[in-house]
């Protein structure tokens, strides 16, 4: 009988054991300690090695020639990571005084752009160091990018190139009439070539077709920028180079003497003599106006950068082909531009609002890394975006193809050319430039004299970048 119960009782034994071992633990539970995430304004963004963040992002666009594009760049980012993209964007001219307002909302911007040193001046109590992100690692040339100290507080993302864009079907058809004042564009090589041959087309304007050799100034409040910023750039560049200032140390650019303005006067006088629209009608019109006039064959030369191709092939019964779109540097008689290029640099570099969650902040991060490595993205950067961009994440076959951009990167490429180096990121605010832009609109229609429109230039921009000082 024993030998028969003793297999039973181990076999209860065992059992009973088990589940004494179940119901106690053999030792105490482990404490998870969250570690203490640093505020936004206390450490760079998160690099976007970590799961990818989700949530809408709110963009502020500076160009509004491109918010198109960016509305279908949200759609497929939303397809490919659940994410949503709201870009709201400024209206041409506006952007400073847009972003001052949006900022100040309870759903403010977490990605906006700043326009160089000066844009972080004003804005740095709002940008997170971007020294830590993904995209940064990225940067072809990271002396390009916006820093303070140790911190990368701005990043370019599309070099881009201006100058003075032409119809080569008009120019060659001018060229092949008699007595034309030169026999191809490798001539025109100096202000005193380009103004010959401009005035003559425009004595002949009949014979090629067309309203005006340039397209019309734009001088509408807001759409001034190509004259009050860009076309500015150019006797600063030269004040700057002939005088070694510094323009990466602030004491040095407070004050300008517009050294060059007769040469500004130059050009300008140029554009306004020999344009498709009077030069007392000019504060009406607008960029738009302008790119389409080059658009439809009505004048041969337009001054634009390699962004304007969107709008040129945009434009309903556009006349011009992509292979007669090229670019000519923008001559004002200065010595030695027989070597100009065209002028390329940015302004444009994207920005992260410290004040905002560290998770919309990485969102942010996210999507710019997506816009610059993803198959999708780098799609809409090269193809519609047209953007020529400074990551590594762009292979030779996926850099842009349309003509003004091909124009830029052989500008870049001809090593026997110096550039006109984008100096008006230093300009000292908007202010400064609308009220420029306001005077150039005065003297075209005959109200002020060129003294006027010198003086203020040189009185502004020293009152403006002593405001900024305080």
């Amino acid at each position: 009988m024993t030998k028969k119960l003793f297999p039973i009782i181990s076999i209860l034994l065992i059992i009973a054991f088990a589940l004494a071992a179940c119901a106690k633990p053999t030792t105490a539970p482990t404490e998870v300690v969250q570690p203490e995430v640093p505020a936004a304004t206390e450490a760079p963004v998160a690099a976007t090695e970590a799961p990818a963040a989700t949530g809408e992002l709110y963009y502020l666009n500076f160009k509004p020639e491109i918010a198109e594009t960016y509305a279908k760049i949200g759609e497929a980012w939303k397809a490919e990571t659940g994410n949503t993209l709201k870009v709201v964007t400024a209206a041409s001219g506006t952007y400073e005084q847009t972003l001052k307002s949006e900022i100040a909302k309870a759903d403010a911007p977490v990605l906006f752009q700043i326009n160089g040193p000066v844009g972080y001046a004003s804005w740095k109590d709002y940008c997170a160091d971007l020294s830590g992100i993904e995209l940064y690692s990225h940067l072809l040339d990271k002396t390009m990018a916006v820093t303070s100290g140790d911190g990368v507080y701005g990043i370019p993302y599309v070099v881009e190139g201006y100058g003075i864009i032409y119809n080569n079907a008009i120019m060659n058809k001018y060229f092949a009439l008699d007595g034309a004042k030169a026999a191809s564009m490798d001539e025109i090589n100096s202000f005193a070539k380009l103004k010959e041959v401009v005035e003559d087309m425009t004595a002949r304007k009949a014979e090629l077709g067309i309203e005006g050799v340039f397209s019309s100034t734009s001088l509408k409040p807001g759409e001034d920028w190509r004259w009050q910023t860009h076309l500015a750039n150019l006797p600063i560049f030269y004040e700057f180079r002939d005088n070694n200032i510094n323009t990466g140390d602030p004491a040095a650019t407070m004050e300008v003497t517009f050294q060059y303005a007769d040469n500004y006067k130059n050009i300008f006088d140029l554009y306004l003599n020999n344009s498709v629209t009077d030069p007392k009608l000019l504060g009406s019109k607008s960029v738009d106006d302008s790119m389409a006039e080059f658009a439809l064959g009505k004048s041969a030369m337009v001054q634009n950068g390699n962004w304007a191709w969107n709008q040129i092939k945009g434009v309903e019964g556009n006349t011009v082909l992509a292979e007669d779109i090229k670019f000519l540097p923008i001559y004002m008689g200065m010595p030695g531009e027989e070597k100009q290029s065209i002028s390329i640099g940015t302004e444009n570099f994207y920005a992260i609002n410290s004040q905002a969650s560290p998770e919309k902040q990485k969102l942010a991060a996210d999507f710019i890394m997506w816009l610059f490595s993803s198959d999708t993205g780098k799609n809409f950067v090269t193809n519609e975006l047209g953007f020529i961009a400074p990551f590594d994440t762009f292979a030779d076959n996926e850099k842009p193809t349309d003509p003004l951009s091909l124009e830029v990167i052989r500008y870049m490429s001809n090593t026997d050319l110096y550039n006109v180096a984008w100096n008006f990121t230093v300009f000292p605010s908007q202010t400064f430039k609308d009220n420029f832009g306001a005077a150039l609109l005065q003297y075209a229609q005959g109200t002020t004299t060129w003294d006027d429109v010198k003086t203020l230039f040189i009185e502004q921009w020293k009152t403006e970048k002593e405001l900024a000082a305080q």
